[in-house]
């Protein structure tokens, strides 16, 4: 008996982006740290609402204290310190994790109201919400 297949599943799942797991990446130093070590670029997920985007970054091992989020001409900076007194004891054998601090940027067109640009950090995941501006929401248009 032959496979039958549904051309929607088909056509759905070619559009989807790959869904792969990525490793971590290191970050270029392209500005001057002063926060010595190694920085990675955490992995992101970027969901949208009808009122806003959120940013879900995934920071293991960063704790509140440690984390900075501001927003300077346009862009939102994100970067997350390690405690490196934690691993001060260990001698590695072998690691596939790589400890280090996060650094990450965005930049934000006009389509997001930046006096209300909320974060989150639970569990090591930090989520921003970035809510949109009035003017970006979609609106329904009353039939007159």
């Amino acid at each position: 008996m032959a496979k039958q297949t549904n051309p929607e599943a088909t056509e759905m799942a070619g559009n989807k982006q790959d869904m792969t797991v990525r490793e971590k990446r290191e970050a270029i130093r392209g500005e001057e740290k002063t926060v010595p070590g190694r920085h990675f670029i955490p992995a992101a997920d970027i969901c949208e609402t009808e009122d806003a985007l959120a940013v879900v970054l995934e920071m293991p091992g960063v704790e509140k204290k440690d984390l900075d989020v501001g927003l300077e001409n346009d862009v939102l900076k994100v970067d997350g310190r390690i405690d490196f007194s934690k691993y001060k004891d260990m001698e590695p054998l072998y690691t596939e994790y790589n400890v280090g601090h996060y650094a990450r940027s965005f930049a934000l067109s006009n389509h997001f109201d930046r006096d209300k640009i909320s974060a989150n950090l639970e569990d090591g995941v930090l989520t921003l919400t970035l809510p949109k501006a009035k003017h970006a929401q979609p609106r329904k248009i009353e039939i007159g």
